[in-house]
């Protein structure tokens, strides 16, 4: 007669096993920068960072936490007198936040969820000394889950000389909510990512 506390643990074990080999092989993805399945670090073993204004005389702030796979962004944009409000979210693409050569890749995607505000995806590399990174505003209908592609060819500078993104020496990609006018911001993000 089978004993099913045995069998139990069996089904258990299997699931667990399988969950486990999907988690390393989506960690093994080199087009993933990100699940969000791990609260503390990226799917890339470098730890959460979270930037805002204060050191530039603005006062924005923002929360982030992972939850159900997908981090969740909440905050509120508060420029300073003649200053941008921002923040920056950085998913650097090492631990050590050395760089990488995406190359290989057309540009970022992303599966997102906008609620409030804007968000822009900027993607950092080691030859740009100024932080005026490669950046892509995130087009997306509001309140539901939508996958959003974002060229690379598409990725321009705000105030430098439009220089073309250098695949090879990418750090990190972002997330940034900017601003000149005092307001909320929110989304989520259950997976970004090359293609």
């Amino acid at each position: 007669m089978l004993n099913p506390f045995r069998s139990l643990r069996l089904v258990s074990s299997t699931f667990i096993s399988f969950t486990l080999l999907v988690s390393a092989l989506r960690a093994a993805d080199p087009a993933i920068v990100d699940d969000f399945s791990n609260p503390a670090q990226t799917a890339r073993g470098a730890v959460r960072l979270l930037f805002t204004d204060k050191d530039v005389g603005s006062q924005s702030k923002a929360t982030q936490r992972c939850e159900n796979g997908a981090l969740v962004v909440e905050g509120e944009l508060i420029p300073g007198r003649g200053a941008p409000a921002f923040i920056s979210i950085p998913l650097l693409l090492s631990p050590e936040g050395k760089p990488a050569d995406v190359g290989a890749y057309m540009g970022v995607r992303l599966r997102v969820k906008l609620t409030q505000g804007t968000l822009t995806i900027q993607v950092s590399s080691a030859d740009v000394d100024n932080f005026d990174y490669h950046s892509a505003p995130v087009v997306a209908k509001r309140g539901e889950f939508v996958e959003v592609r974002l060229p690379f060819a598409d990725m321009k500078r705000a105030w430098s000389a439009q220089t073309a993104l250098n695949l090879k020496l990418v750090t990190s990609v972002n997330f940034v909510a900017f601003g000149m006018a005092p307001g909320a911001f929110a989304f989520e993000v259950d997976e970004i990512g090359f293609y």
